[in-house]
């Protein structure tokens, strides 16, 4: 998988954008940011797309900058002369995919089923955008068509919201969702690009869809540790289940067996994606343990604890 492709996964969401104007390109590009998506689509259904991606990528180098419904080879031309660093086609067009390779520029065309799949297949391609999604199945018809392309992974556009998009992000086919949502035409006309950032914020927090699962309480050894769980048992009638370093005294309190990780004891949040939280939470200065990270088998992070305790507990993120 192409490295741009890579990191666009770890951002989460590209925000889908028409731009009329390429004045508006600087101040949005600066919001994406600000808000926490350092990454844009910007579509060729306007004549301003050109000049708004050559801007974007001359100002803010950092960002990656893709053109989206680019439909002829002139397009693309046009696209890479401005700096985009990927390109996305509503529909799977080969001659349009060979020219992107032979260009060197990661493509990532449009389908909305199996045949569509396998003609990406042929010309070996594993990321493909869903499209539109919500009007095409949504992410129902993406984990059936999913089963037989084991390395094919998905960037479903059209019909993605904050109300939807941890439903998609929760399936581990899913690499990014393309969204306009959060960067509505309206409102760049209007200028209002804090307004922007502001539901740029939001979308990210909704994407890493944080929720308490459980809190951990530390205990002077393992003789303390039983009967703690044996003092909650008896109140509270709780199911236990004992596990090798802790026992969990129903889902939300973990006895340790000694004093584990914080002063005061753990606290453990769950999010769709341990590495997409650890890239976003690094960008607003939350540093980790890198030290305590556990992997699944597919190298994806499911386990990490933050550097620092807040008011004496260590917090870790589980997946």
């Amino acid at each position: 998988m192409n490295d741009i492709i890579k990191e666009l996964s770890l951002i989460g969401i590209v925000p889908v954008i028409k731009i009329d104007d390429a004045k508006d390109a600087v101040p949005l590009a600066k919001a994406l940011i600000e808000g926490g998506l350092p990454c844009a689509e910007v579509t060729f259904r306007t004549a301003a797309a050109k000049e708004a991606i050559s801007i974007i990528a001359k100002e803010y180098p950092e960002m990656i900058v893709g053109a989206g419904t680019v439909l002829t080879k002139a397009q693309v031309d046009d696209a890479i002369e401005a700096g985009a660093k990927f390109i996305v086609s509503p529909g799977f067009n080969p001659e349009i995919v060979k020219y992107c390779q032979e260009k060197g520029c990661p493509i990532v065309p449009g389908i909305n089923n199996p045949t569509g799949i396998e003609q990406a297949l042929s010309l070996g391609l594993d990321v493909v955008k869903f499209f539109p999604a919500e009007q095409s199945g949504g992410i129902k018809m993406i984990k059936a068509m999913a089963a037989p392309y084991g390395g094919v992974k998905f960037m479903p556009t059209g019909g993605v919201n904050p109300g939807n998009v941890n439903d998609y992000l929760s399936f581990n086919k899913i690499l990014c969702c393309g969204g306009s949502w959060m960067v509505d035409a309206k409102m760049i006309a209007a200028g209002d690009f804090d307004g922007i950032a502001k539901l740029v914020r939001e979308a990210v927090d909704a994407m890493l869809g944080f929720k308490f699962r459980h809190i951990g309480i530390n205990s002077a050894d393992e003789n303390a540790a039983q009967d703690n769980v044996n003092a909650l048992n008896s109140i509270f009638s709780f199911p236990t289940d004992k596990r090798s370093a802790s026992t969990f005294v129903s889902p939300e309190f973990e006895v340790m067996n000694g004093m584990g990780r914080g002063k005061c004891g753990h606290i453990a949040i769950s999010t769709n994606s341990v590495d997409r939280a650890v890239y976003h939470l690094s960008r607003r200065g939350v540093k980790f343990d890198m030290d305590s990270a556990t992997f699944d088998k597919d190298g994806s992070m499911k386990f990490i604890y933050l550097a620092d305790e807040i008011n004496g507990f260590a917090y870790h993120l589980v997946k």
